[in-house]
């Protein structure tokens, strides 16, 4: 299955991780509906379109369209707004990846620190399937809608979640014959991972990185990270000391020598796999904190761009909008005065020119 490869962005804090939008503007948030009503609009699938994109990733958590966690109980509200969403989004001439971003038993956050009930619950993923049974007969005559099973899955076995996204899969398939699955890796989609991930019986699916790698220089001064072994300058290229004491994180704490090589060795294990199977692979969310040293931010973001254009790796940047990544920041008081921003939109010109390239 050869198709265009994918370029694109992610528009998190829209439909998901709307908690995190409110904890940066707890006075100036509206309310979720509002949020949703008013966080992205046209212009914004028109400007991603016109740069040169084809797709946006539209992440959604459970609990912002049901009741519960419980299948039967759809926000009708909520609903609404994400059929308008995705209508004006392939009107805008761009292909969508709807990803659970959260669902019952699974929080890719808390993942970081504990593991979750999940993958060791069937009544959470018989949740998760209902959930998404809902969702992929409610979108399956949308062509250009494609269906991603989860989320950064955080399991402490690879093996594990490499049976667990079969049910998922199949219960999607199972509503939704046409649309195009995402299937990502475990470990927060890790490449690494790709080498217990197992290949679905079906032609119309993408198999799903992520790289944030090396997480200690791509998330350095990270706000939301207590761990001092994450305040401290990196430049990239470097050479990174190890952490003393004990981890903080079920993160994998990368240092050592990094560099654009070391870089490109470590998505190797899903290019091995794309080979083996000759199957699609793509990296749906990549990117630096925008607090880290601009120099050093453009540097590995050319780089990164440079490995996956020279694989013919497809790509969705993580974040259009706002969550400490975003190529536009509005509201975030932390950011206000970085250079990169000084601008009536807001937007940061530069790597939204490098990224459109490809």
């Amino acid at each position: 299955m050869k198709k265009e490869r994918l370029r694109g962005v992610n528009l998190g804090g829209w439909f998901s991780q709307v908690d995190c939008i409110q904890e940066k503007d707890p006075v100036g948030f509206p309310g979720v509906i509002q949020h949703i009503r008013t966080f992205l609009d046209t212009s914004d699938f028109k400007r991603i379109r016109e740069a040169g994109f084809n797709h946006v990733r539209l992440p959604v958590d459970y609990f912002n369209l049901f009741e519960t966690d419980d299948a039967s109980k759809p926000k009708a509200e909520e609903f609404s707004l994400l059929d308008k969403a995705l209508k004006e989004i392939q009107a805008a001439d761009l292909d969508v990846i709807l990803d659970l971003h959260k669902c019952p038993g699974h929080d890719f956050h808390l993942g970081c620190s504990t593991e979750q009930a999940f993958f060791a619950d069937p009544a959470a993923r018989k949740k998760t399937c209902d959930i998404w049974a809902y969702m992929a007969e409610r979108y399956s005559n949308e062509p250009r809608v494609m269906m991603e099973l989860l989320n950064e899955p955080a399991g402490s076995d690879s093996r594990i979640w490499d049976k667990v996204k079969d049910e998922i899969f199949w219960a999607i398939r199972k509503h939704a014959p046409k649309n195009t699955i995402v299937v990502g890796s475990n470990k927060w989609n890790s490449a690494k991972e790709f080498e217990f991930l197992t290949p679905m019986d079906d032609d119309n699916a993408i198999y799903s990185f992520h790289t944030y790698t090396p997480v200690t220089f791509t998330h350095q001064g990270a706000a939301w990270i207590q761990d001092p072994f994450f305040h401290m300058e990196r430049p990239w290229p470097g050479d990174y000391a190890a952490p003393t004491g004990d981890a903080e994180t079920r993160l994998n704490v990368e240092f050592g020598k990094w560099d654009k090589a070391r870089l490109q060795a470590s998505i190797q294990n899903a290019l091995d796999f794309r080979a083996k199977y000759d199957l699609p692979v793509s990296c749906n969310e990549f990117g630096v904190y925008v607090q880290v040293p601009r120099q050093y931010q453009i540097a590995w973001m050319r780089d990164f761009l440079d490995i996956l254009r020279e694989a013919d790796v497809g790509f969705s940047y993580w974040n259009y909008k706002n969550l400490d990544f975003g190529l536009v920041s509005k509201g975030e008081s932390l950011h206000e005065s970085l250079p990169q921003y000084n601008n009536p939109e807001r937007l940061d010109r530069e790597l939204m020119d490098m990224l459109a390239k490809g």
